[in-house]
């Protein structure tokens, strides 16, 4: 009989886990500019080997200091159960991570066996994510007094890092390689700035006619001035130029101003929700 072993994954690994995400359907995966194997060498990604196969995975890297996102969950369903094959990972995860410091593991949930894991392992229901959704129509252009919509650069990124840091609960802060990607990928993306430099700032993907809204932040400094408006206005005006007629949009159960905003601006709720769990591991005393 031979005996799983866990062990941290390694670049070496790549083929045999890519095998596992491929072939294997029951899978998360977490929504990221990055894909899950694009973490590989970080600390806080695991395997379990059984023999020369690679049979389950886990990673949760901290992008940012104390929070870390559930990035992958995989297992071969020859080998284990979905319960049993988090419980081997996350008794690893809870060690390393509390030896590490401690931090706040996060999960969105689209399948209804991982929430399942979730809730087995002692997860929290934090917030939901709900999806809203812009279809083309005609609005009443609306400019910010002081405020400048123009398309966002390179150089603008430590600005924009700042600007994200100051608009969230740390749960939700991009990194400055996350937001240097997300720009990179960009189908639109635009900053706000007044005299003192950016204070917002939109990062828009998109195909086929159809736009997504992938992150939309104000300063809180700013909040209040009609900012977010400005840039919204902005970019509806690039979309119908460019022949996008639908925006889609995601945000937190819980963020009343957000939700209020794009009430505004014409958004509706499609109806769709995902659950957000989290897990608290202390550091070592």
């Amino acid at each position: 009989m031979v005996t799983a072993q866990v062990r941290p994954a390694d670049l070496n690994d790549h083929q045999r886990l890519s095998n596992l995400v491929f072939f294997e359907t029951r899978s998360h995966r977490h929504l990221d500019w990055r894909s899950p194997l694009e973490w590989l060498g970080d600390k806080y990604f695991w395997a379990v080997e059984n023999g020369s196969q690679i049979t389950a995975a886990l990673a949760c890297p901290e992008e940012t200091k104390g929070i870390a996102w559930v990035r992958l969950f995989v297992y071969s369903a020859e080998y284990w159960s979905a319960e049993n094959a988090w419980t081997v990972l996350w008794k690893s995860a809870k060690e390393d991570i509390a030896q590490a410091g401690g931090a706040m593991v996060a999960a969105i949930v689209q399948h209804s066996w991982f929430k399942n894991v979730l809730e087995t392992a002692g997860f929290e229901n934090r917030q939901n994510i709900v999806m809203l959704e812009w279809t083309y129509q005609p609005w009443v252009e609306y400019e910010a007094d002081g405020i400048r919509i123009r398309n966002m650069t390179g150089a603008d990124l430590p600005e924009v890092v700042a600007v994200d840091g100051a608009s969230f609960d740390p749960l939700w802060h991009n990194s400055y390689e996350t937001l240097q990607r997300a720009l990179s990928r960009a189908l639109f993306a635009t900053v706000a700035e007044d005299a003192r430099g950016v204070i917002g700032y939109q990062v828009t993907t998109g195909a086929n006619a159809r736009a997504h809204l992938a992150r939309l932040a104000v300063h809180h400094a700013a909040q209040g001035r009609g900012v977010g408006r400005a840039i919204l206005g902005d970019l509806f005006t690039t979309l119908r130029q460019n022949g996008y007629y639908k925006l889609s949009v995601n945000t937190q159960s819980d963020n009343r101003v957000s939700l209020g905003l794009y009430k505004k601006m014409g958004f509706l709720r499609t109806g769709e929700a995902y659950p957000v769990y989290t897990f608290n591991i202390p550091a070592c005393s």
